[in-house]
C-alpha cells in the first residue's frame, strides 16, 4: 500500500510538473504570436463571458507590473479566465500579493506561476536614482533596493541589471513562501519561472 501511495504521489507531481510546462508553452507560443503582429485573442467573446461565469480555472498566474505598456492578457495572447493577474509596481511580493498567489494555487489549481518584470521599469528607476520619495512610494521601493545594490558597479545597462535581479529576486522570495507556495514548487506541483518583456520588440524572455 505504501508504494501504491507513492506511486501515485509521483504520478501527481509529474502530471502537475507536465501542466505548468504546458501551461508556459501556450504563454510563450500567445507571446510569439502578439509580438509578430499575429494576435488571436481568445476567449474574448459572449460564449467565453458565460461560459466562466460560474467559475475560473485560470492556467497560469502573473505578477506584473502596474506599467500600462504591459497587460499580462494582451502580452500573451490571453483571455477571459486564461490568466490569474496581480499587478503592483516593480512586480513586488508583498503579502497581499503572495496570499493572491497562494489563493490562486490552492483553490483555482494553477500550476504555473509567472513574474514578469520589463524593460525600463520606473519602480526600479526610482529605486535606482534614490532620494525622498514621497507618500507610500517607500514601502514599495524598499522591495526592490537589494536588487539596485546587486546592480551598482556592474558593467552595462544598471537599470537593465536591476530589473532582472528584482525579477530574479521576487521568484527566490515565492519559491521560499511557506507553508503552500514553498511545498507546491518543491513537490513540482507548481512551476515557477521569471521573465522580461521588452517594451521595444514585444518579446518576453526568460531570466535565469
Amino acid at each position: 500500500m505504501k508504494s501504491i501511495c507513492l506511486l501515485l504521489g509521483s504520478s501527481v507531481a509529474m502530471f502537475a510538473q507536465v501542466a505548468g510546462d504546458m501551461a508556459w508553452k501556450e504563454l510563450a507560443d500567445g507571446n510569439g504570436r502578439c509580438m509578430m503582429g499575429k494576435a488571436r485573442h481568445p476567449h474574448q467573446d459572449e460564449a467565453r463571458r458565460k461560459e466562466i461565469a460560474q467559475g475560473q480555472h485560470p492556467i497560469a498566474a502573473v505578477l506584473s507590473c502596474s506599467d500600462s505598456r504591459v497587460a499580462p492578457e494582451v502580452v500573451f495572447d490571453q483571455g477571459l479566465g486564461d490568466l490569474f493577474t496581480i499587478r503592483v509596481a516593480g512586480n513586488v511580493p508583498t503579502d497581499d500579493v503572495i496570499a493572491s498567489m497562494e489563493y490562486a494555487v490552492e483553490h483555482l489549481g494553477t500550476r504555473l506561476i509567472v513574474v514578469m518584470g520589463h524593460q525600463r521599469c520606473g519602480a526600479v528607476d526610482a529605486a535606482l536614482k534614490g532620494g525622498e520619495a514621497e507618500g507610500h512610494l517607500p514601502v514599495l521601493l524598499d522591495w526592490i533596493r537589494p536588487a539596485v545594490e546587486m546592480a551598482r558597479g556592474t558593467k552595462g545597462d544598471p537599470l537593465d541589471f536591476a530589473v532582472r535581479a528584482n525579477v530574479r529576486n521576487v521568484v527566490e522570495k515565492l519559491t521560499k513562501c511557506q507553508p503552500i507556495l514553498a511545498e507546491k514548487i518543491e513537490r513540482d506541483e507548481v512551476k515557477i519561472v521569471g521573465v522580461r518583456y521588452e517594451l521595444d520588440s514585444g518579446k518576453v524572455e526568460l531570466v535565469k
